[in-house]
Parts: C-alpha cells; sequence; structure tokens
C-alpha cells in the first residue's frame, strides 16, 4: 500500500511537478525513478537518513550541492536543515537528481545511449566512478525492477 502511494506520487514527478521545466531538464523517466527508489530503499519514506544520506533516493550532501541546493518551497539554501527537508521531499529530491543527471548524465556503460541503467550508475557511485561494476545487491534490485517494467509496459501495448 506504502509503495502504491509512492509510485503515484512518482508518476506525479514527471507528468506535473512542483515547477514546469523544459522537457530536456528532466531526463530520468518516472520508471527509471521509481526503480532508483526501490533499489535504494524500498521506496521507504520512512528512514529518513541514513550514513548521511537521505530520502527514498538517499541523496548526498555533496549531490544537493552539486545539484544546485534545491529547496521546498518557502527554504532557503542557507538553512540547516534546508538539505535534509529537500532530500527526505520526494518531489525535491527528485528534482535534485533531474538537476544532478543534467550536469553530470553520461553513458557509462559503454552502449552509446545515456539512460536509466547510466543514471542508476551515476546515482549509486559518482559520476566519475560509473564505469565501475556496481554492487551486485543494488544492481539487481535496480536491474529487475527495469527488466519488470519492460516486460509489463510491453503487455500493456500489446492488449
Amino acid at each position: 500500500m506504502h509503495n502504491t502511494h509512492i509510485l503515484f506520487l512518482l508518476l506525479g514527478l514527471t507528468i506535473g511537478g512542483l515547477y514546469v521545466q523544459a522537457e530536456n531538464a528532466k531526463p530520468i523517466t518516472e520508471q527509471c525513478l521509481l526503480c532508483m527508489c526501490e533499489a535504494l530503499s524500498g521506496c521507504n519514506a520512512t528512514a529518513v537518513c541514513v550514513n548521511g544520506a537521505c530520502g527514498i533516493f538517499r541523496i548526498t550532501w555533496d549531490q544537493w550541492v552539486d545539484s544546485g541546493r534545491l529547496t521546498i518551497q518557502g527554504d532557503s539554501p542557507l538553512t540547516d536543515t534546508s538539505f535534509t527537508n529537500c532530500a527526505n521531499d520526494p518531489y525535491c529530491a527528485a528534482d535534485t537528481l533531474q538537476s544532478y543527471m543534467v550536469k553530470y548524465g553520461q553513458d557509462c556503460n559503454n552502449d552509446e545511449i545515456e539512460d536509466c541503467y547510466d543514471y542508476g550508475a551515476i546515482h549509486y557511485m559518482g559520476p566519475f566512478n560509473c564505469k565501475a561494476d556496481m554492487p551486485y545487491t543494488y544492481e539487481s534490485i535496480f536491474k529487475n525492477c527495469l527488466r519488470n517494467a519492460i516486460r509489463d509496459q510491453k503487455r500493456q501495448s500489446s492488449s
């Protein structure tokens, strides 16, 4: 039930969002965000921060700063709580990831396509280490989620 709420929340992130932005400013699809969330935290919004990584996307301080210190409405990027407030807000956190990928997006697996696999590697391992092997648990959950999404999409289009 909780994951269903997160799914609907994530669906709204790329469809609506809090701000209207250019299409190319949001390279990560809603399905990719969902799979990142699933692999990183199980989309568990109750675990606020773990070892400096916060929210359902486990955003770090450095990622937040590199993304432009986005904030929730009414917050200032200069307050002591602005990072955790943003990282723990699914909309602000997703916008942070979008901004991060606009800045650091690249083809990490050498398939000549910049896609969700690359974004998952960049987010988890950093933009300068994304060509390395992903940790097994993260990679298996992430890729399984993407495979299931592709399978479900094919089923829907054939029916």
